[in-house]
């Protein structure tokens, strides 16, 4: 008569176990199913969007850079590739974003382009006389 109760015991410690695991199926189903819900929201399939553009954009910067410092400055560091290489364009691109929004809603963009124009002109100017080669005899 004992093993009637074991067994008894045992099938319905085993079906405890299996009404537990089939909770918890049920509850990663829902889980899911809720993700699933929020992932095709329109704002984060943007974001996907937005992640896939800025980390392509990220690829091709960082290929231009990585070829201007192996192929023009004979990979030394100097040069643009040198200037440049430690940024860090994932972290940059959100503030640049932000920056030409800034410069778009107020309508700054000629005395921006103005700006810039100096600017180039002057980081030209002092990259021009870094390089230049003083000779003497």
């Amino acid at each position: 008569m004992s093993d009637k109760y074991e067994n008894e015991a045992g099938y319905a410690a085993a079906k405890a176990r299996l009404i537990k695991e089939g909770e918890l199926h049920r509850l990663g189903v829902a889980h899911s199913k809720h993700m699933v819900a929020q992932n095709l929201h329109p704002e984060v399939l943007l974001h996907g969007a937005v992640d896939m553009a800025i980390a392509a954009v990220q690829a091709r910067f960082a290929g231009i850079l990585a070829a201007k410092t192996a192929g023009m400055s004979g990979g030394d560091g100097s040069g643009l590739g040198g200037m440049l290489g430690g940024i860090n364009y994932k972290a940059l691109m959100p503030v640049a974003i932000t920056v030409a929004s800034f410069i778009s809603k107020r309508r700054l963009t000629k005395p921006a382009l103005a700006v810039g124009t100096v600017a180039a002109a002057v980081a030209g100017w002092y990259y021009r006389k870094k390089r230049k080669v003083t000779v003497t005899y």
